[in-house]
């Protein structure tokens, strides 16, 4: 949210940066300092506290797993929800806010939860609109619908409400929505390490349902915190090759009876040779549109890495949404 606030190069200053995750907030220090970094749960913050802040935009991303697929779809009812409950009692009573922006997960335009913060919204005195947007929309090579809602006291957005959009407004699209989709080629890093080589048990077992992208491609699957360490719907893998050479070898692979230990040997080898990798963290970054810059500290490990990037959100798709919300 803080890059997505520089993007969109609006004037002002973040105040306050609100997490319970000591992991994530560790790399907010490395990047930012610690002097507006709080390290606590949502459910303390104060009418009082905002107040004093002086805060007049609130930018929040709330746990996501009361709403996606994967989980138990609990709504209101999962105690991770709480944190918005929260913010939607707090909304009519903080005065000095002008401004709000939410991200969540595709999912949640059909929950209470939803329900209980557009409420919150109008007591407050807000103008709102709803998208269901994907980077890929903002040149972005990566696919990650996910839900926004922007909100405004000010004065109501001169586009139609009453529906979700799934595109930005015609009138309010930026020149960077429509420029030509960016190459996988263009976000890989040189000389990765071996260590991000999927493992031979994976490449024996699992390659079939992997989402395999090359570099001419202009795609990629949403990454999740689960990258490398499921293999299914967690994000896409890499190779260097062309399709035309992946597609051969697979070719010859199907032709191998898989009945012997020599069959076997002879179908990894060459698997092997398609030279498939994990996406690094750097390059994840650079598909959540995170600049050069950013920085993970020393000691974060690469599944700490995966997981944090997995759970955020695409800084060049809220940074666009902060134009559109303040214009």
């Amino acid at each position: 949210m803080h890059y997505a606030f520089k993007y969109a190069q609006l004037p002002g200053e973040v105040v306050a940066a609100l997490d319970v995750n000591t992991v994530a907030n560790a790399v907010y220090v490395h990047n930012y300092g610690t002097t507006h970094l709080k390290t606590r749960n949502i459910q303390s913050l104060s009418e009082k506290e905002v107040r004093q802040l002086n805060a007049n935009v609130l930018l929040m991303s709330p746990p996501c797993q009361p709403h996606t697929r994967q989980g138990l779809q609990r709504d209101v009812d999962d105690k991770r929800s709480c944190a918005l409950s929260h913010l939607c009692c707090l909304l009519p009573f903080c005065e000095t806010l002008d401004y709000v922006l939410m991200e969540n997960v595709k999912g949640f335009e059909a929950s209470q939860a939803r329900q209980q913060f557009i409420e919150a919204l109008e007591k407050a005195g807000f103008h709102w609109r709803e998208f269901i947007l994907t980077p890929t929309q903002f040149s972005v090579p990566n696919t990650r619908y996910r839900y926004y809602c922007i909100a405004r006291k000010s004065k109501d957005f001169d586009f139609a409400g009453g529906k979700i959009w799934e595109h930005m407004p015609a009138a309010e699209t930026n020149n960077a929505s429509q420029q030509t989709m960016s190459k996988i080629s263009s976000i890989v890093e040189p000389n990765v390490s071996d260590e991000t080589l999927v493992p031979d048990d994976v490449l024996s077992k699992r390659v079939l349902v992997m989402d395999i992208i090359h570099p001419s491609q202009s795609r990629s699957m949403c990454f999740t915190k689960g990258y490398t360490h499921y293999t299914e719907g967690t994000g896409s893998a890499f190779t260097p090759l062309s399709e035309e050479q992946a597609h051969s070898i697979f070719e010859a692979v199907k032709q191998i009876d898989t009945g012997s230990d020599e069959a076997q040997r002879r179908r990894l080898e060459l698997l092997r040779q398609l030279k498939l990798r994990y996406f690094t963290p750097r390059e994840v970054a650079r598909l959540m549109s995170f600049p050069e810059y950013f920085e993970f500290p020393a000691e974060t490990t690469n599944r700490q890495k995966y997981r944090l990037l997995g759970n955020s959100i695409n800084v060049r798709v809220v940074g666009e949404l902060l134009k559109l919300l303040t214009s």
